[in-house]
């Protein structure tokens, strides 16, 4: 593909007799934004620390822009890396730091001010360049992080956990922001982070992690609504998993039988045969509640706890062989713990992955 910027082939990371990366392919598209998630030791930000230069692989190549660069130097590689401590100069004003790697390229003075001007503008931070980091919020030195590391107009931006160290709120205006900048600018920007709903927030496509490999990689709807496999379903998001058996097939939906035998409707995900043993995966916010009995998908339960979350109830079910859990509308009908519901949901809001 002639906009393929990143390409990992076969790579291979060891520590000792550790494998952290698994003979791991992925492609990175010029102007995209991929995100590395996964849980702490998966391998993602190995992953990373190879594509920026920091780490070697034990096997296989990794190329940028068609070019192996397993040799190349970190600061030959064009890259801006942004991590969650900042790393900003302390005896450096906004200014200073941001000027820092054009100083290193033997750029002129002249068009470093240009180009510092430029980027604090983006960044929103002009009125900001006289005055040191310790006197800016996490919020404002993070963006004087990411100016830097965009300064130098880098073909790829690597970010490691950059957000993981401001609060809540902050964390998700800078989410908006990055991505904002990724839009405007085309940049190709590999995310590494822990978060889902910041990966499912910024990216074009999510790459999930799991000891070292990739259990799935799409959109965020796709690896949100289409996970294909168990971690990939628990991982992201909330999610109920129900397991049962393949007892056929009816349109496009599956029928799948459950172990007290009654049997349910889900949407066909994958080649899946009958008698092959599955999970059926349904998120919270796709089951509704009522105490009518009849129709597709209905499961008896008794509410074991109703806690009112601001924007949604989370109703906690207990369903016999499973608990279930319920995102309602805030505004919807209460249902007091202990009371007797039928909780159903249509064949297209729940999905069906191999056991």
């Amino acid at each position: 593909m002639s906009d393929l910027r990143i390409r990992f082939d076969h790579v291979t990371k060891f520590y000792g007799s550790l494998c952290v990366v698994d003979d791991l392919d992925l492609n990175i598209a010029k102007g995209e934004f991929v995100s590395l998630l996964g849980p702490s030791g998966s391998g993602k930000t190995t992953l990373l620390m190879m594509l920026a230069g920091f780490e070697r692989p034990t096997k296989g190549r990794i190329l940028v822009d068609g070019e192996v660069v397993d040799d190349t130097p970190t600061y030959k590689r064009d890259m801006g890396v942004v991590f969650q401590s900042y790393a900003l100069f302390p005896h450096m004003t906004v200014g200073g730091n941001v000027a820092f790697p054009l100083e290193m390229r033997g750029v002129g003075k002249a068009e470093i001010a240009e180009r510092v001007a430029k980027v604090l503008d983006m960044v929103q931070l002009s009125a900001m360049r006289d005055r040191w980091p310790a006197q800016l919020s996490g919020g404002q030195q993070q963006r004087v992080a990411l100016a830097r590391a965009l300064v130098f107009e880098p073909r790829v931006v690597l970010m490691d956990e950059p957000l993981g160290a401001l609060d809540k709120n902050l964390r998700e205006q800078m989410q908006l922001d990055i991505r904002a900048l990724h839009n405007r600018l085309g940049l190709t920007i590999v995310f590494v982070t822990h978060d889902q709903s910041e990966a499912l927030t910024m990216s074009d496509r999510i790459a999930v992690f799991n000891k070292g490999k990739i259990e799935q990689i799409g959109t965020p709807q796709e690896i949100y609504d289409h996970p294909q496999t168990r971690f990939v379903a628990s991982f992201i998001g909330e999610t109920n998993l129900l397991e049962g058996v393949i007892d056929g097939s009816a349109g496009n939906s599956l029928r799948v039988r459950l172990p007290d035998g009654r049997q349910i409707a889900a949407a066909a995900s994958q080649a899946l045969s009958t008698g092959e043993n599955v999970l059926v995966s349904i998120r919270p916010e796709r089951i509704r509640l009522d105490d009518l009995h009849g129709g597709e998908n209905m499961l008896s339960a008794r509410v074991a706890d109703s806690v009112y979350q601001g924007n949604h109830l989370r109703i906690q079910l207990d369903q016999g062989a499973h608990n279930f859990v319920v995102h309602l509308d805030r505004k919807a009908e209460q249902h007091p713990p202990g009371a007797d519901v039928v909780a159903r949901f249509q064949p297209d809001d729940c999905w069906v992955i191999r056991a």
